[in-house]
């Protein structure tokens, strides 16, 4: 089962295959202490983030969340008060801010239990 993108998460589609491109040769990396094969640890990176880093894309990710929350708090407080001149729009902002929350914390979710997954699993 696929769930689709909604709003502005839909921007994490590019974001997340790069990520999962890259993430082969960051686990290399890290395994090797932080050094690149055949690179003294001197020369390796002091740190790994920027945009293709899974850091990166969590940061976009909970930023385009916390502006689509921001934005649904706006319009509730428009219609609440009835300075909106089109509530369906509101409506549906938001309705797409529940829906990015909720499939959030299902993603959070998930990935605790993956960590727990791991985390039990004998080696």
């Amino acid at each position: 089962m696929t769930i689709p993108a909604i709003g502005s998460l839909a921007s994490l589609q590019g974001a997340h295959s790069e990520a999962l491109a890259q993430s082969a040769p960051a686990a290399e990396t890290a395994a090797t202490g932080g050094a690149e094969p055949g690179v003294s640890s001197s020369q390796a990176p002091a740190e790994v983030s920027g945009e293709g880093s899974f850091a990166g894309a969590l940061g976009q990710a909970l930023g385009a969340l916390e502006s689509s929350l921001a934005a649904g708090e706006t319009a509730a407080a428009q219609v609440a008060t009835g300075s909106t001149s089109n509530p369906e729009a509101a409506v549906v902002k938001v309705t797409d801010a529940e829906l990015e929350m909720q499939l959030a914390n299902q993603i959070r979710s998930k990935a605790s239990e993956a960590v727990q997954t791991i985390f039990q699993t004998q080696v």
